[in-house]
């Protein structure tokens, strides 16, 4: 017999984060991250890239300058990314993997999906367009909505309130530890869904760590059919 991982609360909502996650926007972004540092005669470093990761834009390039000691501004190099990342976005975004299928058994159960994520509101609307899936959410909450970015929980506290829900009636998906911990301290249901970039992460405080979005365990745990 299954035990239940919920502690006996009912699960009403699944909060979703972006990148990483539902499209595989990390490996259009190590794309653009390996070709601008390539530019200055840098290299990007998988402890650089686990650096960034999960962490609003701005934060993000302020690590990049910081490691290389680049003399470029944040908006500068932010705004030449943005460039590259247009470009390349067209021809390499695609859904990860079980991401679909979950959101069809979402709506067939009728359990509200959102997304919050660390990106520009900008920058969530090009994906979800490029995607096609921007009309299945309640809401979009990026990093203009909230004070502190990830790994802080303000995004995910406020997700909660948007939904008219407590914290823990919550399901997070987060595929980084920045995001986890984000999860973990709004105290909601996060689980960790690691991709080939976060797989060691630290995931402490997530009830468990799934394969993929497919995870049966996930499902299982909603109350949806697969």
């Amino acid at each position: 017999m299954e035990r239940d991982m919920t502690d006996g609360v009912e699960l009403c909502a699944v909060v979703f984060d972006l990148d990483g996650l539902i499209v595989n926007s990390e490996d259009v972004y190590e794309r653009v991250d390996i070709e601008v540092l390539r530019r200055r005669g840098q290299a990007f470093e998988p402890a650089l890239r686990e650096q960034m990761m999960g962490r609003p834009a701005a934060h993000s390039v302020q690590i990049m300058i910081d490691h290389h000691a680049l003399t470029e501004s944040v908006a500068d190099l932010d705004a030449e990314r943005t460039v590259l990342f247009d470009q390349l976005i067209i021809d390499y975004a695609e859904h990860m993997p079980g991401f679909m299928p979950l959101l069809d058994a979402l709506d067939a159960a009728e359990l509200p999906a959102a997304i919050a994520t660390s990106g520009t509101r900008s920058y969530a609307t090009k994906v979800l367009n490029r995607l096609g899936i921007a009309s299945r959410f309640r809401f979009v909450l990026t990093a203009e909505d909230i004070e502190h970015g990830k790994p802080a929980p303000d995004v995910y506290q406020l997700a909660a309130r948007k939904l008219e829900m407590l914290p823990h009636e919550v399901m997070v998906l987060e595929d980084s530890g920045n995001g986890c911990q984000a999860g973990v301290a709004a105290n909601a249901f996060t689980v960790a869904v690691p991709n080939r970039h976060t797989h060691n992460h630290d995931f402490s405080g997530a009830r468990f760590i799934a394969d993929t979005l497919a995870d049966r365990r996930i499902f299982q745990t909603l109350k949806i059919v697969e």
